[in-house]
This record gives structure tokens, sequence and C-alpha cells, in this order.
């Protein structure tokens, strides 16, 4: 009886290490927090970060875009072009099917010193000077013409 008694108390001694050793251990777990995220902003490059090892990133200077600006003056004979703008157009015929800006139509434009004619896909200054303009759109803020063709 006795060697069945310390059968019995080694069992329960066992399941009760067992059980108690579940309760340590789930007392015993440690949660530490993860690292803050890191943001990065749409004009940065992007950026891999590993946990262990500290980075900086210095941000690039914006790109400088140098921009043509456009001719004070054109003077032509003819221009051919999809889009014409200007502050201001004299013509003696503008054939486009848009023509925007306050049109103000005279029996003659002369024009002096043209110097020859322009294809190009846009024409932009601040004064045209032109005999026949064709375009699918012509925008001045003035346009004096003796002719408008609309297609």
């Amino acid at each position: 009886m006795r060697a069945r008694t310390m059968w019995f108390a080694a069992v329960i001694g066992l399941v009760a290490g067992v059980v108690a050793a579940g309760f340590a251990g789930a007392a015993d777990v440690i949660v530490q927090p993860g690292q803050a995220p890191v943001v990065v902003q749409p004009s940065q490059p992007s950026v891999t970060i590993q946990p262990s090892a500290p980075a900086v990133v210095v941000p690039q200077p914006a790109p400088t875009v140098a921009v043509p600006s456009a001719p004070a003056t054109v003077q032509a004979g003819d221009i051919e072009a999809q889009d014409v703008r200007a502050q201001t157009i004299y013509a003696n015929k503008i054939k486009a099917p848009m023509v925007q800006g306050t049109v103000h139509q005279s029996d003659t434009v002369k024009i002096k010193d043209t110097k020859g004619d322009i294809k190009a896909p846009s024409v932009t200054a601040g004064v045209i000077y032109a005999d026949t303009i064709k375009a699918r759109s012509v925008v001045a803020d003035h346009i004096y013409v003796r002719d408008i063709e609309r297609d």
C-alpha cells in the first residue's frame, strides 16, 4: 500500500507540476511593443528601413525645369498649327472650328515684313501678325481679322 500511495502521490505531484508550469509559463509571456511605423512622404524616394540599423533619409531637391518663354511677337505669312494662342492676333483670314476671344472685324489688316510661313503643333506669342491662320483652335484676348471661316 505504501508503494501505491507513493505512486499516487508522484502522479498527483507530476500533474500539479505540469499545471503549475502552464500557469507560470503564461505569466512569463512578455509582449514587447513593435517599433513605430515608418512614414514616407509621396515626394520622397521609397526607403526600406531594417529594424536593427538606424537610417537617415536626406530628401533630394525638386528638379528645376526651364520652360522657354513665348516670343513677344511672331510675324508670318501663313501659320498652320493645331493651337494658336496670343494676347493679340492680327490676321487677314482665320480658318478654325474654334475661335475664342474678342473678335474685331475690319476691312483689311495690313501686315508688313512677314518672315515666312510657320507649320508647328502649337504657336504661342504675345502678339501674332499673319496673313492666314489655319488651326484647330485660335485663342486670344483680342483678334483683329478681316475674314473668319469656322470649319
